[in-house]
């Protein structure tokens, strides 16, 4: 399957045309050329099925054919919360990996023990999309912009959703594995620490939100690490 990321096609459409640069990959990289059957993602759902009528290098069109809703929908919704590591790189690592599982939000939080206090959101972003692509997705999750450890807090504690929530630290206290905090088929929230864990203030913190204390395993994981393993967690969890 040929995917390219199209965030403003719409399944009304009958006829598209593909920007610069993905025209640019379809005909100079790809080579594809006209009648070749290519297929369009929005990031919230839609699958596309359309065929080349003008091979373009700048701007080609596309004759839509058929479209699906909803393609591979998952029956549940996560949101990451991660402090953002030293080395960005980690941290668009977890991303790019998170995206292929599954992952609907990811929110960069900036906690009392964390070493980077900013991130590029457009870059980030950048990782999503082409992870989506590479695993034939049609939903982008959403990239937030940084905020602080309490500030999300009190941003969560506005919200009318009901989630449910975990926190994984390093602090010898009683937890559970998410397989045994959580239901199945629901809306979650996991908190993942910096490099440097979260603080026993922060943990606290959470305590009095109703956050539920959970464990990844015995071994110490990093921040990226420790993410990606919450994601697969919830992922097998919701198998059916």
């Amino acid at each position: 399957m040929l995917l390219f990321y199209t965030p403003d096609v719409q399944h009304t459409h009958k006829e598209y045309l593909l920007s610069e640069e993905e025209s640019k990959h379809a005909i100079r990289v790809l080579r594809l050329q006209i009648g070749h059957t290519v297929h369009l993602v929005n990031g919230v759902g839609d699958l596309l099925h359309a065929e080349i009528i003008d091979a373009h290098p700048k701007r080609t069109a596309l004759r839509i054919l058929s479209y699906e809703r909803d393609f591979q929908k998952r029956n549940y919704y996560l949101h990451i919360a991660i402090a953002p590591t030293k080395n960005i790189d980690r941290l668009e690592w977890f991303i790019e990996k998170a995206t292929e599982i599954g992952v609907d939000e990811i929110t960069p939080i900036i906690c009392e023990h964390s070493e980077r206090k900013e991130v590029k959101i457009e870059r980030l972003t950048k990782v999503a999309i082409a992870a989506m692509k590479q695993s034939l997705k049609a939903y982008l999750p959403k990239i937030n912009p940084a905020i602080t450890f309490t500030q999300f807090l009190e941003q969560q504690r506005s919200s009318s959703i009901a989630v449910h929530k975990a926190i994984a630290h390093c602090v010898d206290m009683e937890k559970s594995y998410l397989s045994t905090l959580l239901p199945a088929q629901g809306s979650y929230l996991i908190l993942i620490g910096p490099e440097g864990d979260f603080s026993e203030k922060e943990i606290t913190l959470t305590m009095k939100e109703e956050f539920k204390m959970t464990s990844l395993g015995e071994s110490r994981l990093r921040t990226e690490t420790a993410a990606l393993m919450a994601t697969a967690e919830i992922s097998v969890l919701n198998r059916i």
